[in-house]
């Protein structure tokens, strides 16, 4: 449970920085614990909150990229796995039943198809719906071996100044969780993410991205993200909103 709520600790720090977030207070771990008791372990704080939202991605070709001179800005999904429910997850085992091996079988399909190992990657967009899932994922993932969630988060290589930069953009727990906008809104975070537009929450030498996103009942998805032509990467113009760290007004909107 203490691992639980000092992983959340730190979620709670990233969403400070993020103005897409709905939750920007600090925590303390004694808050988190002390929270009103959901279903336990699991208290308030360690919980996403439902929430409205939208997302919006542009998919397209490269022959479209490079029509429209997109290169210096277009990232590239570099594989992708989905998997679905699997004869494990109804059986004995309640990580298997929230998706531990869906996440795992997703993922090994998008590393063997971007031609990686989960080493490689800087920054993760993993679906925290509940602190015990995020620790879940790790592990599914391969970002830590399994049954060393707890030394990983301990290590601190969960976050900046870490391995890998797990959930920059505050995660569900902080930001949200608007359903059906929650995996391009990870998307998007990913991309702004490449594209060096982060601003305070930038994570250093982003080269590689990966995003995991689960619903259950059940299915989950992994994908990995480059840019799609990094020779001919530009920094964001200054003299434009930035939606990556700019509350999206009308006025902001109209100016994109």
């Amino acid at each position: 449970d203490f691992c639980l709520s000092r992983g959340l600790g730190d979620v709670y720090k990233r969403q400070v920085s993020t103005q897409s977030t709905g939750f920007r207070d600090v925590y303390t771990l004694e808050q988190i614990c002390q929270s009103p008791v959901i279903a336990e372990p699991l208290t308030k704080l360690q919980c996403c909150p439902t929430s409205d939202g939208a997302a919006c991605a542009i998919l397209c070709s490269e022959d479209f990229v490079k029509k429209f001179g997109l290169e210096h800005q277009a990232v590239e999904i570099l594989g992708i796995g989905m998997a679905t429910d699997m004869p494990g997850s109804f059986k004995d085992s309640c990580i298997n039943m929230v998706g531990y091996q869906l996440s795992q079988k997703a993922a090994s399909i998008a590393y063997k198809e971007a031609g990686i190992n989960p080493d490689q990657v800087q920054v993760v967009e993993l679906h925290d719906c509940f602190s015990a899932n995020e620790l879940v994922t790790y592990e599914a993932l391969g970002l830590c071996q399994e049954g060393k969630a707890g030394e990983f988060v301990d290590s601190g290589n969960n976050t900046y100044g870490g391995k890998y930069v797990v959930n920059p953009s505050g995660g569900l727990i902080s930001k949200g969780h608007p359903l059906g906008a929650t995996g391009l809104a990870q998307c998007s975070e990913l991309c702004w993410q490449l594209r060096q537009m982060c601003g305070k929450r930038q994570v250093p030498n982003a080269k590689l991205a990966l995003q995991h996103n689960l619903g259950l009942g059940g299915a989950a998805v992994v994908a990995v993200y480059g840019l799609g032509f990094p020779e001919k990467f530009q920094p964001f113009p200054e003299s434009r909103p930035n939606p990556a760290v700019q509350e999206l007004t009308n006025q902001v909107v109209a100016k994109l």
